[in-house]
């Protein structure tokens, strides 16, 4: 099993991650979590960790707060992508680019991080729990993971309501290897399991496109899209809705210890 490089796929991935309804919903629920992460954490300049951070749409925006990025994406024209929007949102300054794995950006940082953002990441990694092992030696004492990961419960969802059994009898295994479709869908249940072995504290938790992603077309009474983003965001962290969320999120902090206070 190999972690995948989006070299080859890098024009498709800007184009059909946020340039669509589905990615506006993930930027919506996205920002609101990381503003209540930031609403915990010291009101200076944070310094935060994009790992696998492709275009950089989010940690750019953090940049135009003020905080210091580090984005670090094993692609080179996700780099590419990523120092050109960063030049377009006028933080290039703030922003260091590297070109790495995430499992070991940890060798190239100076010190700790206040924030590791890692998101749509965990599900294209063949060595998840040893990537996020290393990514919580990354965080300072008291810093926060913002994890968002591909969800095999919202997937399954999909494709029970789309009649393609044979596909779930076949445990869902993809047929082409060059496609936005992830490589490793993950169950959140084991997910969180491993960040506790890890020793995080999960804080909170929300899904992203919990039920949009099933209609065909906007009904009328949806006043559009921004109908449909009103409804994600009202039941993205609500049960059962939550859990069927075609991603989900997941705020983990690391303990401070008691010899660290």
């Amino acid at each position: 099993m190999m972690d995948r490089n989006f070299d080859d796929l890098a024009e498709r991935f800007a184009q059909n991650i946020y340039g669509t309804l589905k990615g506006r919903i993930r930027q919506v629920i996205l920002w609101e979590e990381l503003e209540a992460i930031l609403a915990t954490l010291p009101k200076t300049a944070l310094s935060i960790l994009d790992a696998g951070g492709g275009i950089g749409q989010i940690s750019a925006g953090l940049a135009q707060r003020g905080h210091r990025i580090t984005l670090c994406d094993v692609s080179e024209q996700m780099l590419i992508r990523a120092k050109q929007h960063a030049q377009e949102r006028g933080v290039e300054s703030q922003m260091t680019f590297i070109q790495t794995p995430a499992q070991d950006v940890g060798r190239q940082l100076d010190s700790p991080v206040d924030v590791v953002l890692f998101h749509a990441v965990l599900e294209w990694i063949a060595e998840p729990e040893k990537t996020l092992a290393a990514l919580f030696d990354t965080l300072s004492p008291g810093g926060v993971l913002s994890l968002m990961f591909y969800n095999v419960h919202g997937l399954t969802l999909q494709n029970l309501t789309l009649g393609n059994f044979g596909y779930l009898k076949a445990h869902m295994k993809k047929r082409k290897k060059k496609t936005l479709s992830p490589d490793y869908p993950r169950d959140p249940a084991e997910v969180e399991l491993w960040l506790r072995n890890l020793g995080f504290e999960i804080e909170s938790k929300a899904g992203i496109r919990v039920f949009s992603d099933l209609i065909r077309d906007l009904p009328p009474s949806a006043n559009g899209e921004e109908g449909i983003i009103e409804m994600e965001r009202r039941y993205s962290r609500q049960e059962p809705f939550m859990s069927l969320g075609r991603y989900i999120h997941v705020t983990a902090r690391k303990p401070v210890r008691k010899d660290e206070l």
